[in-house]
């Protein structure tokens, strides 16, 4: 009776030890998410309206391009898009240095979101050889990194969940930073050619520079072209 009570405590303790940490920083995470979602609900605002409050800020010399590379680093964490963001990095600092910070600020919090997956993902996600549609698709997200992420990227999927699903199924980082930061430069060029066309932005129907969004629009289509091509000779939709 006394061994069947050790061993139970014992396999209490491993469980713990083992996932303990992980609830602790998953109830951590999902108040910070929470926490969020209650101040932006609670005050009525939208995504939209939220980076209208924060532009005072972003058009504030130096401070303000910290203020941008800083929050669009830690936005993953509270699952902000980051579509406005790169909107307003746009609108802000124009296409050229609007497109330097964003992908210094993107490629920041798509390291933060590929470890926190890592870190969520440890011991959980493991390859059992099955043929599965899950199982075949992590392998070859594994075995085929750089290219899948950089498609991913081409074609716009949800940005945070590429880092996330990147980090959880423990791929390895330098194949998904470097096709994180390649692929993502065309998307990045068009909505910061986008923001940029924006000659106001105050919540009517802005007037758009047609010149600037001529430019995103081409990029945009450039992005999925490519993105067509990879998949093409990678056999991706295989």
């Amino acid at each position: 009776m006394k061994m069947e009570r050790s061993n139970l405590a014992s396999q209490s303790k491993t469980w713990f030890q083992v996932y303990g940490q992980k609830f602790g920083a998953l109830i951590f995470w999902v108040m910070l998410i929470a926490l969020y979602q209650w101040y932006a609900v609670s005050n009525q605002f939208s995504p939209l309206q939220v980076v209208q409050r924060m532009l005072t800020f972003m058009q504030n010399g130096v401070w303000g391009v910290l203020i941008y590379i800083i929050l669009y680093a830690v936005r993953p964490l509270i699952l902000f898009p980051a579509t406005f963001l790169s909107l307003a990095g746009g609108f802000v600092f124009g296409p050229f240095l609007g497109v330097l910070y964003t992908i210094i600020a993107s490629n920041i919090s798509s390291t933060i979101a590929f470890y926190i997956g890592r870190f969520f993902g440890e011991g959980i996600f493991k390859d059992d050889g099955s043929e599965n549609l899950i199982q075949r698709y992590a392998r070859q997200m594994r075995e085929n990194s750089f290219e899948t992420v950089m498609i991913m990227r081409f074609i716009f999927l949800p940005y945070d969940a590429v880092s996330y699903l990147a980090g959880f199924l423990r791929i390895k980082y330098l194949p998904f930073i470097l096709a994180t930061a390649l692929g993502s430069i065309p998307g990045t060029m068009a909505f910061i050619g986008f923001g940029a066309s924006i000659e106001k932005f105050d919540g009517a129907l802005p007037k758009l520079n047609p010149v600037t969004l001529g430019f995103s629009v081409a990029i945009f289509m450039i992005s999925i072209a490519l993105s067509r091509i990879f998949k093409k000779r990678e056999g991706f939709s295989k």
